[in-house]
């Protein structure tokens, strides 16, 4: 009994409670798995008619585990995409509003991360995550808890990303931590599977519901 609209071009935020079926949702629009009841659709075209290929081409995903690969920054912020050159990567970062990020590593785009990205930070994974989907350019983005608590000087290279890498698009964003959804086109919380409420930060704070208790809770 789960309905939910994500509008064309704009941010839509999911929160609720660990077990509301928030990555459930992701996982059936990316049919890893296939609803019993129901129907999704993209425009007016259920998704089960969608060659799967084509289907995940056009849904970017940015996790909290990012994986990292044995090779240079470059190649693996270039993951998935079609150009494949450290010049491309560069226009990445720059376009993105972050072009001093390869300077934290010591031969910048050059540098060669081991296996799993040792040694990297949360955040600079997270970052390179955004990267990779900024480099593919996917109409649809879906972000599942991909904003963990980071340092500071970090957490504000994060929110610049995103600020690119949102616009613009349709993007599904689910996410424990409020503040990084201050700004979401509409906010959508589930409970056991069901939609509680939706509105803006504004409204939902107002409405001193479910959303406005987590707010209180994190101090946000």
């Amino acid at each position: 009994d789960l309905s939910i609209t994500f509008e064309a071009r704009k941010t839509t935020a999911v929160v609720g409670p660990t077990g509301a079926g928030k990555s459930s949702m992701i996982y059936l629009l990316d049919r890893f798995y296939h609803p019993e009841k129901g129907v999704i659709t993209i425009g007016s075209r259920d998704i089960r008619q969608v060659p799967l290929h084509i289907l995940r081409k056009n849904i970017g995903f940015v996790l909290q585990d990012v994986r990292l690969f044995s090779g240079t920054l470059w190649e693996n912020i270039l993951l998935g995409a079609a150009e494949k050159d450290r010049a491309y990567a560069a226009g990445v970062l720059n376009r993105l509003g972050i072009p001093d990020f390869s300077d934290r590593f010591q031969e910048g785009l050059e540098t060669r991360l081991g296996e799993e990205g040792r040694g990297m930070s949360s955040g600079e994974r997270q970052i390179i995550a955004f990267a990779r989907a900024f480099a593919v350019n996917p109409p649809i983005l879906v972000l599942d808890e991909a904003t963990a608590s980071v340092d500071p000087l970090t957490e504000r290279l994060i929110q610049q990303a995103l600020h690119v890498l949102l616009k613009g698009r349709t993007a599904i964003v689910i996410a424990h931590r409020l503040s990084t959804i201050r700004r979401a086109d509409r906010i959508v919380v589930i409970q056991d599977g069901h939609v509680a409420e939706s509105g803006t930060h504004a409204s939902l704070i107002e409405d001193s519901g479910l959303y406005a208790r987590y707010h209180r809770i994190q101090g946000d």
